[in-house]
């Protein structure tokens, strides 16, 4: 192993110790890249003002529109309180019974017609204390449920899902949202299903411990009584889906339709539209340009003398591509802390290899799509990732009070489904 390939692995690393420690991926990521550069002999100038600028300049490029559409159309969602009546409707049809059940759908429906994860968790949260409370379930349970229907299956499994880790894919592979139906609804199967058995499991234990729900400080109070109708507030998720997969619309175009359809059928706020707006297109500005920064670095990897060497030493894992393809996305998003960073690494870097290689073996790109966005929603969600940070501070947890449970919903589910969609693929049972 040479000097530069060592140099990508102590960088990679570098960028997991610190991000951990809660330092910005904004100047890690450059950082990082210098490392890369350095040990690889590259010129230091032209590595930042060309290589890795484009890198962050070409991601910006080609995502901005979707990231500011998409956290306008959570914020609209959010402000009119449509996401608030999808979520209290769910929760009445299902009851304190099933009170897991109940978040994991709603949050399910939310994330599959197109709102944001961070902006569900606002959602959810207040149903979930009333849910969890009438059924008598500890609080420090609230987080994983959430990222059951939240964070995993419906982000990348489910065909057709308008999440940003489905779409980047589409940019490289020439796929479209819908890859691989069939294996992304088994593999969703095994993450949706199996982390509700699990937090189900999981609360009667806690039930035979005798533990017992404790009242938040930082409960949300929602008027159930004047929410919008339900029906009604479907209506701008179900146009994000259908546009997208039936009318094959561009992303952008779906999403600017389901704006003007939350403006449209809520006219009584019309006050709240352009605060709203404001808000969602400024929340957009901080994922964009930590993703865009985590592409850069990217981009001089894939420029360093190094690159082809990493590229072998993939090469080198036994067995499918595909398993060689998971474990440098999970390296990757665990490094970055982060499914969308991961994904944009990997293909700036490995894209051209992998569409070589369907070529060669005859798996469809479909495939690699799929199972790329599966595997990288594994090793994300290490303690650092912004979306757990952001979980827990809105339930009022610490990592020591419900971080436990996470990773099995998190982490090891979506590292199965994984390997059982590269176990079907390999016997030519699914696409």
């Amino acid at each position: 192993m040479n000097i530069g390939l060592i140099s990508i692995f102590v960088a990679i690393v570098l960028l997991w110790i610190l991000a951990y420690k809660g330092w910005s991926t904004l100047w890690l990521s450059p950082l990082a890249a210098l490392i890369v550069a350095v040990a690889c002999k590259m010129d230091l100038l032209e590595m930042y003002t060309k290589t890795y600028m484009e890198g962050f300049a070409g991601f910006a490029l080609s995502w901005f529109p979707v990231f500011m559409l998409g956290a306008i159309f959570g914020k609209l969602m959010d402000e009119t309180r449509m996401a608030q009546s999808i979520a209290t409707h769910v929760s009445r049809m299902f009851g304190s019974k099933w009170a897991i059940v109940a978040v994991v759908i709603a949050g399910s429906i939310l994330t599959y017609g197109g709102i944001s994860m961070f902006v569900c968790v606002f959602c959810l949260y207040p149903m979930c204390i009333v849910l969890f409370r009438d059924a008598d379930i500890p609080r420090r349970l609230i987080p994983a449920t959430i990222t059951v229907g939240v964070f995993e299956y419906t982000m990348v499994c489910l065909p057709g899902t308008p999440q940003i880790q489905n779409l980047i894919p589409t940019q490289y592979f020439g796929t479209t949202a819908m890859a691989a139906p069939v294996l992304g609804i088994i593999c969703g199967i095994i993450m949706g299903g199996g982390g509700t058995l699990y937090m189900i499991w999981r609360a009667r234990q806690a039930r035979k411990r005798g533990e017992h729900f404790t009242e938040p400080s930082n409960a949300v109070l929602i008027d159930f009584d004047n929410l919008p109708n339900f029906w009604v507030s479907l209506i701008p998720l179900i146009i994000v889906i259908v546009t997208l997969n039936a009318f094959h619309w561009n992303i952008i175009v779906s999403l600017i339709a389901a704006n003007l359809s939350v403006l449209i059928l809520n006219p009584k706020d019309y006050k709240k539209f352009v605060p709203a707006i404001n808000e969602g297109a400024k929340g957009a500005m901080m994922p964009i340009i930590s993703v865009s920064a985590i592409n850069g670095f990217g981009a001089v990897v894939k420029a360093s003398p190094a690159f082809a060497q990493l590229v072998e030493s993939l090469n080198q894992i036994p067995g499918s591509p595909l398993v060689s393809m998971a474990v440098a996305v999970n390296v990757v998003c665990g490094a970055t802390g982060s499914a969308t960073g991961g994904i944009t690494i990997t293909l700036s870097a490995l894209a051209d290899r992998y569409i070589q290689i369907s070529q060669q073996t005859g798996i469809p790109l479909s495939v690699f799509h799929r199972i790329l966005v599966i595997a990288a929603s594994g090793m994300d969600t290490v303690p650092h990732n912004g979306a757990i940070l952001t979980l827990l501070a809105v339930t009022g947890m610490t990592h020591k009070e419900a971080y436990r449970d996470i990773p099995m919903c998190t982490i090891i589910l979506p590292l199965i489904a994984t390997a059982v969609g590269i176990f079907l693929v390999s016997l030519g049972m699914v696409y």
